[in-house]
């Protein structure tokens, strides 16, 4: 069994600001596509897990009574709370808790979604408490969307170099744990998943092309785990000038193009034969 690589559980303290306002959201298409195919009956109960601002939970919230958005960290689930409030989303229930501890009944939800957040979790017992927490016959979709420094642009790779080199210069490269992505090849999350009951029900690829300004990007690194405004501190000017130093030598008219991908992994909850 391939050892699992442990996230320290604040990582996020004091990104909601930013992460609500840079991180990009799942394309509509995605979210109609996972309803449909998650076969929604209108009248159910939603758990986004590890939910961030609530990327997931908003735009899925009219198809379900009842909404449970699930966040470790406090700042989070506050913008959430606040969101719910100013969209009159009453159904949308906040709860500061870990995937790990979170208490919930068993079969008391038709769909959980986890947002790029599962490979920072406690997979297994994760996934095993989600099939408990599933009805028979419900889902559960793994989501994700590439960063922008994920790309082979050469702004992109320039971008990657520049973030590597302030983690090293702020000290900051260890808040990530270094073969956390080995520990998911060695046992992907599908295996993790399988092993706990579900059935395996595709994998559905989405692309979007977005123009980034530098101020966006900016925005968005200010939203990571690696480099948040905690991390930055007194040196986020000098960040900011670099950052447009090195970026504005590839940016046509202000602007630098991406295709992010979006995707997610949906497993079903066998029903009792």
């Amino acid at each position: 069994m391939v050892n699992e690589v442990s996230f320290e559980p604040d990582l996020y303290r004091g990104t909601a600001g930013y992460y609500d306002r840079f991180r990009l959201p799942y394309p509509e298409a995605m979210i109609t596509n996972l309803a449909r195919l998650a076969a929604l009956s209108g009248h159910g109960r939603l758990l986004d897990l590890a939910c961030g601002t609530g990327q997931l939970a908003f735009p899925l919230r009219d198809r379900f009574t009842e909404v449970w958005a699930v966040d470790a960290e406090p700042d989070m689930t506050e913008v959430v709370r606040a969101k719910a409030i100013a969209a009159g989303a009453a159904h949308i229930r906040t709860i500061t808790a870990s995937a790990e501890e979170l208490r919930a009944e068993p079969d008391s939800f038709e769909l959980i979604v986890i947002g790029n957040a599962f490979h920072r979790l406690g997979r297994a017992p994760v996934a095993q408490r989600a099939y408990a927490w599933l009805k028979p016959g419900g889902y559960l979709a793994l989501c994700w969307s590439t960063g922008p420094w994920t790309g082979p642009q050469a702004w992109q790779r320039a971008l990657d170099s520049m973030l590597r080199k302030w983690q090293d210069a702020l000290g900051a490269s260890g808040r990530v744990p270094p073969g956390w992505e080995r520990a998911r090849q060695q046992d992907p999350d599908r295996e993790v998943l399988s092993r706990a009951g579900f059935e395996l029900s595709g994998r559905h690829e989405f692309s979007v092309e977005h123009h980034w300004t530098i101020r966006e990007l900016a925005g968005y690194v200010r939203s990571t785990s690696f480099l948040p405004p905690s991390v930055l501190a007194y040196r986020a000017a000098e960040f900011d000038a670099d950052l447009t130093a090195e970026l504005s030598r590839h940016a046509a008219g202000g602007r630098l193009t991406e295709m992010v991908s979006f995707a997610y992994e949906l497993v079903r909850k066998p029903t009792p034969a």
